[in-house]
């Protein structure tokens, strides 16, 4: 008999984890609202062709992890596999740009990338993404950042490291990057495949690799800040000053960075060891070349993509709540229950949680059932009466049509 499971790399949220989701979730949404973001939700796939655009073809992205299929009236669609370019689309599509600038916006919801499953990381994972649209002000990279933290202060997360970097921008980095080939160039022999790999698609991608051999030869290569225009510099600095007007601890990190093109200045990550080896747990920057990359008007942006299971884990145990119910009816199995259906829908409308009795339990089966769901008033119906327990208040006995109105005073 075949025995169906989850698909491999996803998860299910069971009803003992929802209170922590739930929770997780609605800080999240109550942090972006006290910043003036909004949300907005995009479909579950793209049109290919935007994904490739937007994460670079010969990414790993791209050709190893996104989930991509022809559809019935042979359009090649994809699951995406983050929220920033679909976003953008609907910014483009919807012409946000002849709204009031920035436009901030943010979505909850799963992405979906074919990756090795292990701690934190699904191939179906949730994401929280915040996006400010339209303008290149320092101070809202420094916002974005800062909203990030102040998110993590609320649910407890203080064992983190941000790292910061800048990546310059179109005018500055080409010389930059001529001087990192050069180098390269120098030591291709001890570079291994992944690294000539990812430099073959760009160079500044060779920062990515997983090897701590190369990553330790790497700590030797020209470094970006070091070819900064003046704008540029300036630009960071402003960022930096403003992280210091928040409160907000950072690190500089010379080798963080974004391989694409449209990627400029402001980089950044925040990292937790509680899910292993500092790993990331939300990564953003700076994006002012994408929405024309995707043919669009030439617009700024910045923002990040942050995975709900990664935070959980950093949360660490889980503060799941028990099961609660407000009233539990417990009355007998041969009784006419159709009385008591009206009173679970209007304890319903009222706005309590009420339930009775669908698996036939005896009447000490039922009074353990309550129990067992918190129940914070049982009522046990005895014909046209009932008596109603209160944890730690004396039982009262009422006509049932009044007991409704004395639960709910």
């Amino acid at each position: 008999m075949t025995r169906f499971e989850a698909p491999r790399g996803t998860h299910d949220i069971l009803p003992s984890e929802q209170p922590l989701w739930r929770w997780v979730t609605g800080e999240m949404q109550d942090v972006c609202a006290l910043y003036g973001y909004r949300r907005i939700d995009t479909p579950a796939f793209e049109d290919t062709e935007l994904i490739v655009r937007t994460s670079g073809g010969g990414s790993d992205v791209v050709q190893k992890e996104t989930y991509t299929f022809t559809d019935r009236g042979g359009r090649s669609l994809t699951l995406r596999p983050e929220a920033t370019a679909p976003i953008c689309r609907a910014y483009v599509q919807h012409g946000l740009h002849r709204e009031a600038q920035p436009q901030k916006l943010y979505t909850l919801g799963p992405m979906w990338r074919y990756d090795r499953p292990q701690r934190g990381r699904y191939r179906e994972h949730w994401q929280l993404s915040v996006e400010a649209i339209g303008t290149d002000d320092p101070a809202i990279d420094a916002e974005v950042i800062q909203l990030y933290s102040e998110l993590l202060r609320r649910v407890g997360v203080t064992d983190y490291v941000l790292e910061l970097n800048s990546i310059g921008d179109r005018n500055c980095r080409a010389a930059y990057v001529e001087k990192l080939v050069n180098w390269l160039d120098e030591h291709d022999k001890e570079l291994d495949e992944e690294a000539r790999g990812k430099r073959a698609t760009s160079p500044l991608r060779v920062f990515d690799v997983k090897s701590e051999r190369v990553q330790a030869l790497l700590a030797g290569a020209p470094k970006i800040g070091e070819s900064l225009c003046e704008e540029c510099r300036e630009h960071f600095a402003h960022v930096r000053e403003y992280l210091d007007a928040y409160g907000v601890g950072y690190q500089l990190n010379p080798t963080l960075v974004r391989g694409l093109d449209y990627y400029t200045r402001t980089t950044f990550e925040f990292k937790d060891e509680a899910i292993g080896a500092k790993d990331t747990i939300c990564g953003g920057g700076r994006y002012d070349g994408l929405i024309e990359e995707i043919d669009g008007p030439a617009t700024p942006g910045i923002g990040f993509g942050a995975g709900i299971e990664r935070l959980l884990l950093s949360i660490g145990s889980d503060p799941a709540e028990p099961p609660h119910i407000d009233v539990f009816f417990v009355c007998e199995r041969d009784s006419d229950r159709a009385r008591i259906l009206p009173l679970l829908a209007e304890l319903r409308r009222r706005g309590l949680r009420a339930d009775m009795d669908y698996a036939g339990r005896s009447n000490k089966g039922q009074l353990t059932q309550a129990a067992r769901l918190g129940a914070g008033w049982t009522v046990l119906v005895e014909g046209e009466k009932a008596t109603v327990r209160q944890p730690g208040r004396e039982d009262f006995t009422a006509p049932l049509g009044e007991v409704v109105d004395r639960i709910s005073r």
